[in-house]
């Protein structure tokens, strides 16, 4: 739990500890705190034994987006060990990305000329998947405050993208050891 300076943090349910919460849980994005509430704008503030749907965790990233710039992709591809032909296709590829909640699982589907691909999944729970580039990942997506995280791993190696909302835009930061590429997405 995010806190600010100042003043007595708000009271918890009874049976409600201020330490680690343990799901299920309510997540509260508090765009406006009142003055004196100890919490910060932006602050999120967890309450267990409340569920929540992933589709209100996950909200601002629910929409259909087309990607319109790529900054280092092919140095990532290449890092992964993307092959010469596959790096080719994937720097000229413009895919349309569509997250979606159903119930309990966020859905992730891919749409391009090269392949289309479809992830579902709990947050925070391991699931498999297989990559555009064939690779068979553990994989597990979390939200970390305002950003949607996801940790891919396999063969002992281990890459990360972190999506988020910037200016109504979905900014999304590849991670492969210490290469980092960035892609731009617009709502379609």
């Amino acid at each position: 739990m995010e806190r600010g300076g100042g003043g007595e943090a708000p009271a918890l349910p009874a049976g409600a500890d201020r330490g680690c919460v343990s799901p299920p849980l309510l997540l509260l994005l508090l765009p406006n705190p009142p003055p004196g509430s100890g919490f910060k704008y932006g602050a999120v503030a967890a309450f267990p034994g409340i569920p929540l749907p992933a589709a209100a965790m996950v909200e601002a990233f629910c929409a259909t987006w087309k990607l319109v710039d790529s900054h280092n992709f092919d140095e990532y591809m290449k890092a992964l060990g993307v092959g010469f032909a596959t790096r080719q296709v994937g720097n000229v590829t413009k895919p349309t990305v569509i997250i979606s909640s159903e119930g309990d699982k966020v859905v992730i589907r891919t749409q391009s000329t090269f392949k289309n691909t479809e992830i579902s999944f709990k947050l925070g729970e391991e699931f498999d998947e297989t990559t555009p580039d064939d690779r068979n990942c553990k994989s597990v997506v979390t939200l970390d405050g305002d950003k949607l995280v996801h940790v891919q791993k396999w063969d002992g190696k281990e890459t990360n993208f972190v999506r988020e909302i910037k200016d109504g835009k979905m900014v999304m930061t590849l991670t492969f050891g210490d290469v980092v590429a960035v892609r731009h997405y617009e709502k379609a």
